[in-house]
Parts: structure tokens; C-alpha cells; sequence
């Protein structure tokens, strides 16, 4: 089943109008005007071009600013007369990068995670399409402003993780939900994208996340490339949301261990990556998109005017995060989730739920409830009754998927052994 929008619906008078729309939604305005011929090809498909709306004038402080950085690395002694930003040093105590930088990040942390990729993926990554930004939050809300227009059409898995969603209606763009379940591992596939596409007409993206929240499912190689060749075949944009990579769980053998990033397999798609997840950095609001060409300059004019630039603090401290003491810690983290998870396989029997998504990563554990929706009803219900009753709180499955999630809910054990140890305890008793 294929649904449009999910809840909500596109305003029909948001957005910019078409170039040369006399309307009476008007036309847009000549100084952004001027600006699009310089942020994409007009020959190459729609999904593969950059939306009218990214087409803004680059906020100019920021990319003398950018400039002055590499200059500066270059052995440059630049004045600069430029920001407004105060010369007097921060009070002591605090961190002493606390200044603007790059609207993309600095250039030392941009060439590290260029580098992280080598290391994992043996795969290249040119330092300049790395855009650090405000967490992969804003990763999103950047890649879908500068890719896609109003009354696109993008579509997304369900159940899955609502920012998606709800970030993609607030902009105007047509959401396509894609209704999954165990038959495909809780993922989008080809034929059921043929179907979307069948039942409303072409689609301008595709976000695809691996390992899924809420699911914990991955994609394997040949699905991903049959994805990525799907979205070539119909100009559609692949954005792949690879922020649980590293917190994987493979069988022995695996030739992925920590899955297949999209780059590898598409200049063209673009990934999304965060310091939040396999680093534990969520408070530093961290992380980065990697780019192709075509929308590297409307990333960059649209982060100067949203954000300016990343945390200076947080892009310090996130190049630790790249040493072999840190990789080393977060391996141990690892370790830890995967015993967290074999205490809830081990206890399936003595829940007495439904059947379960595959949890071959990231740190969740969503499951229908079977027997227990007879007593409670829905989920919703259920976790109301559940943290009332035993003080143990769970995600009800309608924020991920808001057609059948009243049926599932979605356990994290990114809190560790002990607490699930002691929530599994809880909930067996509280049921009865």
C-alpha cells in the first residue's frame, strides 16, 4: 500500500512560484532569479538539479569568512575586518574555538571525515562535498531544501523515522509513504517504488535509511544497488540516511560489516552522517552530509543564511572523535548494545508479542504486540499503561508509522544491559 502525505497536505499557496509565472502567486524575485543558472544544469533531469527555492544569494560574511579560514591554514596573515563577530576572547572557562566558521565546516574536520570514509569503505571522498552541519537534523532540512521544490514528490519507507516526514510536508513537498513489512525486511524495493510511481506519478527522491529507525533493519548490497539504479532509471534523487552505521550486528563473514555507504555506489546520492549515534556526541548537535556537485553551492548559501556556520566548539572537539583511542571506545559501545539486544532476543518467549523487525542495527527493537492488544487495545494504550503501571517507558509504533503503528512499539537499548536487564523484568511482570 502506497499512501500520499500521510497526515498532512501541501498548502497550494506555498512555495515559490515557477520561473516566469505571472500568477497570482507572482514570480521569483530577479535577484534569485539571476542566481539559478549558477546552481545547476537546466538540461539534466529535475531530481538531479537543485530546487528553485536553494537558489538564494550566498550570505557574503560567511564565504569571505570560509576563505579567510583556508587562507589563514595556508600560512596567510589575514586582518580580517569582515564579521561582526566581538575580538575579546571568550571568558575563561569556556572553549577557545568559539568563533564563526566555514558555513560547511572547517576545512580539518571536513578532510577527517573524508578520511573516515577511506578507512572504513576504502572509498575516496573529495573533502570539499563534505558539509558539516548542525547535527543531521539539519543535514535534512538543508539536502531537502536545496534538492527539492514544492509539490515534488519524494518518497520514504513506513514504518520510519518521522522527521522525514514531517520536515518534507513542512517544506511542501508531496510525502509518498511506502508501506513495508517482513516480506521485504521493512524496506522499500523496485516493485513496490514501481507501484508509488504507478499510483501517483513520478518521484523527484527517495530516502532510504540503513540501519532504519524504528526498524533496525539494513540493506545489503545488492538491495542498496537496486535502489540506487532504480532512482538512476526513473531521475529520481537517492538521499540515504547512514547515521546508525558502525552499530551493526553482521554474521560472521559479512563483507559489510558496517554497511554500504551510497557513495560508494552513486556520485550522484547524497548521505547523511551524525556524531550522535555511533559516537554518543547527540548534545554537541553534530554532523555532515556528503554532496554531489550539483548541490554543493546551494548547500553553501543556504547553511550561511540558516545556521551561518556549525558549533566552532563542537567541530573542535569532533576531530577527536576520528583518533584510534575514540574508535576503539566506541567499539566497546558497541559490544555492549549487541549484549543489550541478545537480552531482548533471549526474552521474546516471555514477552509474548508479535513478530518482530530484524534488528541487524542501530540500537531498537520494534515489534507488533500480538496477544497484548487484546488487553490494551493499541499501543498508545499500552505504553500509557505500561509507564503508569511499571515505569518503564516505550515508543507507541503510530509516531513511525501512523497507519498501523497503533498495532507496534519501538524499544531502544541504547541505555544499556542493566536497564534492559531491569525493563524486561518489569514489563514481564506488569503483563502477567
Amino acid at each position: 500500500m502506497v499512501r500520499a502525505g500521510g497526515p498532512f497536505k501541501t498548502p497550494p499557496s506555498r512555495g515559490l512560484p515557477a520561473r516566469g509565472d505571472g500568477g497570482a502567486g507572482g514570480t521569483i524575485p530577479a535577484a534569485i532569479e539571476g542566481t539559478l543558472s549558477g546552481v545547476g544544469d537546466a538540461s539534466a533531469p529535475r531530481a538531479l538539479r537543485p530546487s528553485a527555492r536553494s537558489g538564494i544569494p550566498a550570505f557574503e560574511v560567511m564565504r569571505i569568512t570560509d576563505e579567510i579560514a583556508r587562507r589563514r591554514l595556508d600560512g596567510h596573515d589575514v586582518v580580517s575586518l569582515c564579521a561582526g563577530e566581538p575580538s575579546a576572547r571568550p571568558a575563561p572557562g569556556t572553549l577557545k574555538p568559539a568563533g564563526y566558521t566555514g558555513p560547511l565546516g572547517t576545512t580539518p574536520l571536513r578532510a577527517a571525515i573524508a578520511g573516515h570514509y577511506r578507512a572504513w569503505y576504502g572509498v575516496e571522498v573529495d573533502p570539499a562535498t563534505v558539509a558539516v552541519t548542525t547535527g543531521s537534523s539539519g543535514a535534512f532540512q538543508l539536502v531537502f531544501l536545496a534538492a527539492f521544490d514544492p509539490g515534488d514528490r519524494v518518497a520514504l519507507a513506513s514504518p520510519g523515522y518521522p522527521a522525514y516526514r514531517n520536515i518534507l510536508a513542512a517544506l511542501g513537498v508531496q510525502v509518498i509513504e511506502i508501506s513495508t513489512g517482513p516480506k521485504t525486511r521493512y524496506q522499500p524495493t523496485p516493485e513496490l517504488l514501481d507501484a508509488a510511481v504507478a499510483e501517483h506519478g513520478p518521484l523527484a527522491g527517495l530516502v532510504v535509511a540503513s540501519p532504519a529507525n524504528p526498524t533496525g533493519t539494513m540493506l545489503g548490497r545488492g538491495e542498496l544497488t537496486a535502489l540506487v539504479e532504480w532512482c538512476r532509471r526513473g531521475g529520481a534523487r537517492l538521499i540515504s540516511d547512514e547515521i546508525y552505521h558502525g552499530i551493526t550486528f553482521p554474521a560472521p563473514g559479512d563483507p559489510d560489516p558496517r554497511g554500504v555507504t551510497a557513495r560508494e555506489l552513486d556520485p550522484e546520492a547524497v548521505v547523511v552522517n551524525s556524531f550522535s549515534k555511533y559516537w554518543g556526541m547527540t548534545g554537541w548537535r553534530l554532523g555532515w552530509a556528503l554532496l554531489p556537485p550539483s548541490l554543493l553551492a546551494p548547500m553553501e548559501a543556504l547553511a550561511s543564511n540558516f545556521a551561518l556556520s556549525p558549533p566552532a566548539p563542537a567541530q573542535e572537539f569532533a576531530l577527536s572523535a576520528f583518533s584510534e583511542e575514540s574508535y576503539a571506545e566506541r567499539e566497546e559501545a558497541v559490544a555492549g548494545f549487541a549484549r543489550a539486544r541478545s537480552l531482548i532476543l533471549e526474552a521474546e518467549p516471555a514477552l509474548n508479542w508479535g513478530a518482530a523487525a530484524p534488528s541487524d542495527g542501530a540500537f531498537y527493537y520494534y515489534s507488533d504486540l500480538g496477544p497484548q492488544l487484546e488487553r490494551f487495545g493499541d499501543s498508545v494504550r499500552y505504553a500509557r499503561a505500561l509507564l503508569e503501571g511499571a515505569d518503564v517507558a516505550v515508543v507507541p509504533g503510530v509516531d513511525f508509522d501512523p497507519a498501523a503503528g497503533d498495532r507496534a512499539v519501538r524499544l531502544s537499548y541504547a541505555a544499556g544491559e542493566a536497564a534492559i536487564a531491569e525493563a524486561l523484568e518489569r514489563i514481564i511482570r506488569f503483563q502477567g
